[in-house]
């Protein structure tokens, strides 16, 4: 199932967005395999743990971003040789997928702050992934709701999401 999620997202691509993609993993061969698996990861936690009610614009959402990108961090910090450089791969493949999804205004900016809040957890969290599941738990319990981009732009240590569930 996770895989089928993962392949229908780069099926749904334009050529141009897939060749972009393509470029992307070109000129960072060492981090497809890692990426992949850290993205398989977290969709199967969060079909585990939300179902299908991580794919909404809610605290189950950001809890899925943030999660990804810490996994993303996790996964790549042997190959990256850092935790900088970890972060700073996670940062590109992730904003590239907001840039390329349909998600637009308040929802790309609620992804784009969640996904930071995951590459901040794994800076100063990095030794603790197996515990990261419950950590980013009881910070959507502290999600800030948000209604417009300042509101997401003047929160800076807590997820955001849109919805309530």
């Amino acid at each position: 199932m996770v895989k089928v999620v993962v392949g229908k997202r780069i099926t749904s691509l334009r050529f141009s967005e897939l060749v972009i993609l393509v470029k992307v993993f070109l000129k960072h061969p060492v981090y497809l395999i890692p990426t992949y698996r850290a993205t398989n990861k977290t969709i199967k936690i969060c079909n585990q743990l939300y179902g299908k009610l991580h794919h909404e614009n809610n605290r189950t959402n950001a809890f899925r971003h943030a999660l990804w990108n810490y996994l993303i961090c996790t996964y790549c910090v042997n190959a990256a040789g850092s935790l900088e450089e970890a972060t700073h791969w996670s940062k590109i493949i992730t904003d590239l997928h907001e840039r390329l999804s349909p998600n637009e205004g308040l929802a790309k900016a609620m992804d784009l702050h969640n996904n930071k809040i995951g590459r901040q957890l794994f800076r100063s969290n990095s030794e603790e992934k197996e515990k990261i599941v419950p950590v980013l738990q009881k910070m959507m319990t502290e999600a800030v709701r948000v209604t417009s981009l300042r509101e997401v732009e003047e929160e800076n240590y807590k997820p955001v999401f849109i919805e309530e569930v």
